[in-house]
């Protein structure tokens, strides 16, 4: 359509071959080759001159409509591309999501007042190609997938419980202690087990035991200031409820193992501007890993991309399954 439009333009076969850098022999085979297609004789030829018939006419004012909407169309894609506009679909969980993820969505839209976000708080890990979602935050360790992420920061998994509660029923001493104690357990944990690191590096996994399960982190949290029992939370949901009194932190000369952070996109081949300044603005905000700090969701190391990101390389659903116990947070 674009070499017709050309020979009409320029009544000549030769100057519209110069245009495409083709041979003239190929710019009359493009144009027969259009006229079979639609079955009508678009240019009348001679030796010296060249012009369109009729219906040749009107096709090629047609044809400058049609072109003219394409080099719109191109324009304004690689104008989404260089610049954050439009709407940025996002999915986390629902504790991430209120606690965390939604006040930085509040200051990036300031920083970015032409980009609109389409935020859903899930628990189960939703996919991402069939939900049409941009950008998803994940707990936890990934599974191998053909997912890109980047991990943004590590949340800290804090044990505590209400004064009342160790008030009624004493404070553990040592992990195994939790075996007499009511654990609020999180719902997707498999196996149902927390895992504890003394001083001297020994590790110490305890079989939960209790008589409360959640799916839901603020569930948990809930229960615990409420004097119900022992809750594993990170340290974004339960850190102003230490701070006010509300909780004790337990066994604090043990740690438990961090909860680790992801932003997870589909793919990686020309990310949207919109989705590249997001993750950026967590990165940032979160804090993000040392450099060539990166490694598979296999657990093997791989050398880092130029956008801080990695690629879990097993071919597998989008949709990862529910998170883990570690990500108890969500």
């Amino acid at each position: 359509m674009a070499v017709f439009a050309k020979v009409v333009e320029s009544a000549n076969f030769a100057a519209a071959a110069r245009h495409f850098s083709m041979s003239p022999a190929m710019v009359s085979k493009h144009v027969r080759t259009l006229e079979q297609g639609l079955g009508v004789r678009l240019l009348n030829r001679t030796t010296r001159h060249v012009s369109a018939t009729e219906v040749g006419q009107n096709y090629y004012e047609r044809c400058l409509r049609i072109l003219g909407e394409l080099e719109d169309a191109e324009r304004a894609a690689g104008d989404l591309q260089a610049t954050p506009r439009g709407l940025l679909r996002v999915t986390t969980s629902v504790s991430f999501g209120a606690h965390r993820l939604a006040p930085a969505i509040a200051d990036y839209l300031v920083a970015y007042p032409d980009v609109s976000v389409d935020l859903k708080l899930r628990d189960p890990y939703v996919d991402l190609v069939q939900e049409r979602i941009d950008v998803a935050i994940r707990l936890g360790h990934l599974a191998d997938s053909s997912l890109i992420a980047r991990k943004l920061c590590d949340a800290e998994m804090i044990l505590c419980a209400s004064p009342a509660y160790l008030a009624a029923n004493g404070a553990p001493q040592k992990p195994r202690d939790l075996v007499k104690h009511n654990c609020l357990i999180y719902t997707y944990s498999a196996p149902q087990t927390w895992t504890f690191t003394d001083p001297s590096g020994k590790a110490d996994v305890v079989r939960l035991s209790g008589r409360v399960f959640a799916d839901s982190g603020d569930a948990l949290l809930a229960l615990a200031r409420k004097d119900a029992g022992v809750v594993l939370g990170p340290d974004y949901l339960v850190g102003d409820d230490l701070k006010a009194g509300r909780l004790v932190r337990l066994l604090p000369g043990y740690t438990t193992p961090d909860t680790p952070i992801y932003a997870v996109y589909p793919h990686s081949d020309h990310l949207s501007a919109k989705a590249r300044t997001f993750i950026d603005f967590l990165a940032a905000r979160f804090g993000h890993l040392r450099p060539n700090e990166h490694t598979t969701g296999n657990g093997k190391e791989t050398a880092q991309p130029s956008d801080g990101a990695w690629r879990m390389d097993a071919e597998t659903r989008a949709s990862d399954g529910p998170p883990p116990f570690s990500s108890m947070p969500q």
